[in-house]
């Protein structure tokens, strides 16, 4: 009687927490939350419970106005070490997402995609490959592409074969308060406009913040990019990217590049021990890859570059950098770097063709000639003493409530 008595209790208690707390830890947690996620109702929240919830293949959410929150960043735990199909480990293509408080591991590709979406927060959340740096980890961490008012906030990842945080042709977006380590790039905004990047951490990666506009893509014209009050610190992590990836040419010890985009302001950041250099501004041909996409611009203009604290950067060159600098500039490379490339067709005096450099401290320049075979170097950083109107600040609507904290859309 006693055996039947608490095999009665055990069930009541599985029964109670479906009811409660969404889904139940245990063998068939998986079918769960994919059911879950299929029936769910616009404005559910989906609660995933306490633990490290073993997945084998991709989950996927197609509803829009949807939240998945875990009980804490260490605490609820997805992980994907034995994942068998899928190119994520969680994938979405609706908007109004909410994700939180909740951990995603060892993902076969990336960690969290999100495609398509008007409306994304990503909160509280760690993506991490727990086996360190490796060229088989998933390419993103945190991956919002082609989106549309995007928060990333209070976030981790690391490990990441490609970016640990990154953004990609989408518009208004906030990335803020987050840590990116052991990352090829810790933070990417690629072909987006109007971002503000701030207060984030990003060390020990390959290179810190990567503001890039790059060709063949659907979305082009990356523009509007605010970075600022973030900590770049000793980014010098031997790069691990798969051979013939765009960032497999970053060299390590990068703090901030920003390539081939226009309207950038970078400022009162702190940017130190990085070993090629503080911060670099540079055209597309710079990097040495080709360009078929006639409708692509891969000038860089309207940079300005302002107020930050720079110090000791550029004293172990790598990559790129060492092979066409070091012996030109000598060691330690300057702290900022210019590659001299405008687009001919630009006026120089014009703002949207200015590039500057103001009230960085005691620092080193160079603007190398890039263009022009190296054949004009120079370190005066008179012509780049300028200013330009501050960016605005980006806003995002409020996002809706949720009226509902079960699983798979509520009652």
């Amino acid at each position: 009687m006693r055996i039947a008595a608490l095999f009665v209790a055990a069930l009541a208690l599985v029964s109670c927490a479906k009811k409660e707390g969404g889904l139940a830890a245990g063998p068939d947690f998986q079918k769960q939350l994919q059911e879950a996620l299929i029936t769910a109702k616009p404005g559910a929240v989906i609660e995933i419970p306490e633990g490290k919830h073993i997945l084998d293949r991709q989950i996927s959410l197609s509803v829009p106005n949807v939240t998945i929150r875990g009980k804490g960043i260490g605490k609820s735990i997805l992980s994907f070490a034995t994942q068998k199909s899928g190119s994520s480990g969680v994938s979405v293509t609706a908007g109004g997402f909410t994700i939180e408080d909740l951990a995603i591991e060892d993902a076969k590709g990336d960690g969290l995609k999100i495609n398509g979406a008007d409306g994304v927060t990503i909160r509280r959340v760690r993506a991490e490959w727990t086996g360190g740096p490796k060229e088989t980890n998933g390419a993103y961490g945190l991956y919002p592409v082609q989106c549309k008012n995007v928060l990333i906030e209070d976030s981790v990842v690391i490990g990441a074969a490609d970016a640990g945080f990154y953004v990609g042709q989408s518009d208004n977006i906030i990335v803020r308060r987050n840590r990116a380590e052991s990352n090829v790039a810790g933070i990417e905004i690629e072909n987006s406009t109007h971002a503000d990047v701030y207060e984030n951490t990003a060390t020990k990666n390959t290179g810190g913040i990567l503001v890039f506009n790059l060709p063949d893509l659907p979305v082009q014209g990356g523009s509007y990019t605010r970075v600022y009050n973030n900590q770049v610190i000793d980014n010098n992590l031997a790069n691990f990217a798969p051979k013939g990836n765009m960032v497999a040419s970053v060299p390590a010890g990068t703090a901030v590049m920003v390539l081939a985009t226009h309207h950038v302001e970078v400022f009162k950041n702190t940017i130190k021990d990085n070993g090629s250099y503080g911060v670099s501004v540079l055209s597309f041909g710079t990097t040495g890859h080709p360009v078929k996409d006639t409708k692509y611009n891969p000038y860089t203009a309207s940079i300005y570059v302002h107020d930050n604290t720079i110090t000791n950067n550029g004293a172990k060159p790598d990559g790129r950098v060492k092979r066409d600098l070091e012996a030109r500039l000598g060691t330690p490379i300057p702290a900022l770097l210019y590659d001299g490339v405008a687009d001919p067709k630009a006026k120089p005096v014009a703002d949207d063709a200015k590039i500057c450099f103001q009230n960085n401290g005691d620092v080193t320049f160079a603007n190398y000639d890039a263009g022009n075979g190296f054949k004009k170097i120079s370190r005066d950083a008179k012509a780049h003493d300028c200013s330009l109107p501050a960016l605005s600040a980006v806003t995002l609507p409020a996002a809706p409530a949720a009226v509902s904290a079960v699983a798979g859309g509520g009652r």
